[in-house]
């Protein structure tokens, strides 16, 4: 082989390396096309020469700091191509690998294609401890959190945010701002104690089907254990529904009724399951009730009686992750 022709290779190899480093994906195109252009022409002066002298050429290899240095590699010139091009496409290939390594953090910060939701999948447990499905939805759920009035929930990632309390409550700033008075401004909106903080369902849905958290005050020695346990609890309130047997076409069913109880917060959650019937709507509800620092909270999940065969996993879920976090 000519002096002219191995400073070409050498020059080549050169130029693989930068380009590799670059892990730009058009290069890498553009230079695998012209890796097979080179390897052709280069083929076609091996068979040319009938010499075996041994020449020297420069491949990066990984040392153990994780740190490349060069490292001088001999190649006969009655090699095959595949053979002389061994040292390089072994770097071209370390780095390709790396570059995918680099893509899969960039798509696990952005969730691009539901990618992080997918990994987080495999410990879903892990995830949410870290509240990870704030971010992304794990496992199917995604999680709210109320910093404002201390409690979070998951819910079915597909779900939306009620929109009508959305515009309710930027209408009502927008009153605020253009009628109060300046000296009055300051003064802090009384919310509707019946009005729920957040709500959520399916888009396009006629709301019949969602899950709502109300808050409302109480005094701070006020405890749920007061009123029973939670059955009695769950009768009166199928009571108070019914309006005590007043209202003879509304029927409510207690279906179930249980105690969940978390030491470290000192809280004791009652779980209700119940049906309310009429004449023109039969619904199937689970609510969740506790009190804590002067506030009730009470998460009701309803949904149609001919839905709840598909959604009553998700509502049990709803129900076991609410949380009072303050």
């Amino acid at each position: 082989m000519s002096k002219v022709t191995w400073h070409s290779l050498i020059g080549f190899g050169r130029l693989c390396q930068r380009i590799s480093n670059s892990q730009s994906p058009s290069q890498i195109t553009w230079f695998s096309k012209a890796l097979y252009a080179n390897k052709m022409a280069f083929q076609h002066t091996l068979r040319a020469t009938r010499c075996t002298s041994i020449h020297p050429v420069y491949a990066t290899q990984s040392s153990g700091d994780q740190k490349e240095s060069l490292q001088e590699v001999t190649i006969r010139s009655d090699w095959s191509p595949a053979e002389q091009f061994a040292p390089l496409a072994s770097t071209f290939r370390r780095r390709v690998l790396t570059g995918v390594a680099s893509a899969s953090v960039v798509a696990l910060g952005a969730n691009f294609a539901g990618i992080t939701s997918f990994l987080l999948g495999f410990s879903p447990e892990a995830g949410r401890d870290l509240k990870l499905d704030v971010l992304y939805p794990i496992g199917g759920y995604s999680r709210c959190i109320e910093p404002n009035e201390g409690f979070e929930f998951i819910y079915p990632e597909n779900w939306v945010g009620d929109q009508t309390l959305l515009y309710r409550a930027v209408g009502k700033a927008e009153y605020e701002r253009s009628l109060d008075p300046p000296q009055l401004s300051g003064g802090q909106h009384r919310r509707d104690l019946n009005e729920p903080i957040v709500a959520f369902g399916p888009p396009g849905s006629t709301g019949e089907l969602n899950v709502s958290v109300i808050v409302s005050p109480v005094p701070l020695d006020f405890r749920i254990e007061a009123f029973g346990e939670p059955k009695e609890v769950g009768e009166s309130l199928i009571r108070k529904i019914t309006g005590s047997g007043r209202r003879s076409e509304v029927k409510g069913t207690l279906i179930e009724s249980k105690l969940r109880e978390d030491p470290s917060r000192n809280v004791n959650y009652y779980e209700l399951e119940f049906k309310v019937e009429s004449p023109t709507f039969r619904r199937h509800n689970i609510a969740v009730c506790c009190t804590q620092n002067g506030r009730l909270y009470t998460l009701n999940a309803q949904a149609p009686e001919a839905a709840w065969g598909e959604v009553k996993l998700d509502f049990y879920r709803i129900a076991d992750s609410f949380r009072i976090t303050s």
